[in-house]
């Protein structure tokens, strides 16, 4: 974890706000785990047992596995876990680095708002159109890209503010 920055040294409202959202995007994930477990061994058991393979299993699946890798990936944004390379920051001099966390934190948020506003032009593009083996609209498979991606730029906004403070002391 990125402690320069850490999201959770005080405990102000809007940190304890964030906390629970970071909390429940990981239950929400971890649901989403156990969701998709059970949707694909219901295919395999209709498949081969019933030799009756249902159609809706597919799209379930892929809005579950989408909503659970934005919901982490966001958590992963918070808690600075995400994909990043602390041997290279660390080994910079202390003004740089804070310059190039600042600078990571402003490019996690806008490529996390561009998800979130493609998300929703995807969705709204596509919710007339019905999805196929499942009677649920299309542009359902295009919401957790557009709320992951909102709540991980909070997240990258969050840490951002955080990592301009320390910077200013």
């Amino acid at each position: 974890m990125d402690t320069a920055a850490s999201p959770t040294v005080s405990a102000s409202p809007v940190t304890r706000l964030l906390d629970g959202l970071s909390a429940a995007c990981r239950a929400i994930a971890i649901a989403g785990l156990v969701i998709i477990t059970a949707v694909q061994a219901w295919q395999v058991f209709g498949r081969y047992v019933l030799n009756d393979s249902p159609g809706w299993t597919e799209p379930v699946a892929v809005f579950f596995m989408a909503l659970t890798v934005m919901l982490a990936g966001a958590v992963g944004v918070r808690e600075g876990t995400h994909f990043n390379f602390p041997n290279v920051r660390d080994a910079l001099p202390d003004g740089v680095r804070r310059i190039v966390v600042s600078l990571l934190h402003l490019l996690t948020l806008g490529v996390a708002a561009t998800l979130s506003v493609w998300g929703w032009m995807l969705a709204a593009a596509t919710w007339d159109i019905q999805l196929a083996g499942a009677a649920l609209p299309a542009g359902l498979r295009y919401l957790p890209l557009a709320v992951g991606g909102a709540i991980m730029a909070v997240f990258a906004l969050e840490r951002l503010v955080a990592s301009l403070k320390q910077a200013g002391n």
